[in-house]
């Protein structure tokens, strides 16, 4: 049996570069294909053209929020969503996300992501209240929270996709 011997040669590089900033997007996309939909909410979102990273929801301390990411096309990017993609004609879905940021700059904050058959507004509320409420259960006083939210009426295959992208 090959025995594997760990070799250090430098420093370790971290999987992902220093995330200090992150973009909030949302997006609902149509399309007669299922995947179709899903990648043009994804462009309306602003993120199509990375390879997402599915994260769970804390934001590291100090990350500066940007309008867009910066990061070269078809580069990994760490990212904290909801998405519903239906085909039930007429029904309303939507996705939200909300970040909720410290009043201490070297805590962490947290986002919290929702999607289902809903409103827009019941989903940026259901978001803004577990965001609110994870930052309660961690003892953290909330800075800010920032929500993004979509809703559509299903019409082929319908995507609503919302997220928070670390970078």
């Amino acid at each position: 049996m090959q025995q594997w011997q760990e070799i250090t040669v430098g420093p370790a590089e971290p999987p992902f570069p220093a995330m200090r900033r992150l973009t909030l997007g949302a997006g609902v996309g149509v399309a007669p294909f299922e995947l179709v939909a899903f990648d043009r909410a994804l462009r309306a979102a602003g993120f199509a053209d990375y390879n997402l990273v599915r994260i769970s929801s804390i934001v590291p301390p100090g990350v500066i929020i940007r309008p867009q990411v910066e990061l070269p096309k078809g580069f990994p990017l760490p990212i904290a969503y909801g998405v519903l993609t239906s085909h039930q004609q007429g029904e309303r879905i939507a996705a939200a996300v909300a970040v909720a940021l410290p009043t201490d700059s070297q805590a962490i904050g947290v986002i919290m992501e929702v999607s289902g058959s809903m409103t827009r507004r019941e989903a940026h509320a259901q978001a803004e209240a577990m965001a609110e409420l994870a930052m309660h259960d961690r003892h953290l006083s909330i800075a800010r929270i920032e929500v993004v939210a979509v809703e559509a009426i299903v019409e082929q295959f319908t995507s609503v996709f919302a997220g928070a992208a670390l970078w």
